[in-house]
């Protein structure tokens, strides 16, 4: 049976309402939910909920108790499927089956394995009618970041850094140290407040001393990693000074000294320490430590050979690009510039002009399975 304009405005709107708890909610999912009455002239949402943090109640719940007793004989829109195990909170599945709703339309299966299809069995065994696959794509794109800790063992990774319109990724001397504007940074800093952690090489914590914070602070306070094969990061960097305003990890390689590692750790900092003997295979290791943790998202802001390292080895999920006005290959220092990678092809779902910059964002190509 095909969804009627109605459905769809409805699941639009539950798509719209699990946005709200990003950096929140992770690492469950964002998921939005609307109870409406509908009949053959259409239909009318009578309340609406969402996934706001972790730990609390989740959005068909919420939108179930907004309704109250005109749930009953109604129709949930949910974006992912209803749970159907303890968690947290108890079954959604459960909850949604003792509110008397007649019918449910879900934009997408859950792949957590304690739910997968559970869910929809537990509403149709009840006698529920269910219809699924309404925006699925549209769902799974939001959930792109849960889906990839549950099925890849790995945090969604996204890949951000500034360039000039000829890629290179720093300005040479005398000029504004920032490429991008105040305003593409800004759009930084709100991500870097929503996400897990924030990865950087050793390249670029000795050249820029960055600090990888969120200012003005988010919902979340990211862990910041380094990648430091031999743990050379100064014990007087920003990174290391400001360990009571925010985490620091140090993945070291096989060949860090024990003396460099001690002192580290003496300082506050946690050192990781992979075994593998390459780049790559060390940033791989790196993920499924991260996965393990649970982190979600993975923001990498470079430098230029953490960049070809992640996109060779395919682990780049999401382009945060921005380009500004500037071109610096005809002055006198621009061999000494280094240079961004091209990366994978990427599908631009937005883009926009910050300040003057051109932000382009978009999620990675992946060829047929």
């Amino acid at each position: 049976m095909p969804f009627s304009a109605f459905d769809e405005s409805a699941m639009r709107r539950a798509l719209e309402l699990a946005r709200r708890g990003e950096g929140r909610v992770e690492p469950n999912p964002l998921v939005g939910a609307v109870v409406a009455t509908v009949d053959d002239g259409g239909g009318r949402i009578i309340a609406e909920g969402w996934h706001d943090r972790f730990g609390g109640p989740h959005a068909e719940v919420v939108a179930l108790d907004a309704a109250g007793a005109a749930a009953r004989g109604g129709t949930l829109y949910v974006t992912l499927e209803p749970c159907c195990h303890h968690g947290k909170t108890p079954p959604c599945a459960a909850a949604v089956i003792a509110a008397g709703i007649a019918r449910v339309v879900v934009a997408a299966g859950d792949p957590f394995p304690q739910v997968k299809g559970g869910g929809i069995a537990a509403l149709r065994a009840a006698g529920i009618e269910v219809e699924t696959g309404l925006l699925e794509p549209e769902a799974r794109r939001l959930t792109a970041p849960f889906r990839t800790l549950v099925e890849a063992g790995r945090p969604w990774v996204i890949a951000k850094w500034a360039m000039s319109r000829d890629r290179r990724a720093a300005t040479p001397p005398g000029a504004d140290r920032w490429l991008s504007s105040p305003e593409s940074r800004a759009l930084v800093h709100e991500l870097r407040g929503r996400i897990d952690a924030i990865l950087v090489g050793i390249g670029t914590a000795l050249a820029d001393d960055p600090l990888l914070t969120a200012r003005p602070p988010g919902p979340r306070t990211p862990l910041r990693i380094v990648l430091d094969s031999e743990a050379r990061l100064p014990l007087g960097s920003a990174l290391v000074r400001s360990l009571g305003d925010a985490p620091l990890l140090v993945a070291a390689g096989p060949a860090a000294p024990s003396d460099r590692i001690a002192a580290l750790r003496a300082a506050g900092c946690e050192v990781w320490q992979s075994q593998s003997p390459t780049h790559a295979q060390r940033l791989h290791d790196l993920l499924r430590e991260l996965g393990a943790r649970r982190l979600t998202n993975l923001l990498v802001e470079g430098g230029p050979g953490v960049f070809r390292t992640l996109f060779a080895a395919g682990l780049a999920d999401e382009i945060w690009q921005f380009t500004a006005a500037c071109e610096y290959s005809t002055h006198p220092a621009a061999a000494a510039l280094p240079i961004i990678p091209e990366p994978p092809p990427f599908d631009v779902e937005h883009e926009s002009h910050p300040g003057g910059d051109t932000f382009a964002r978009g999620v990675v190509r992946r060829p047929a399975q």
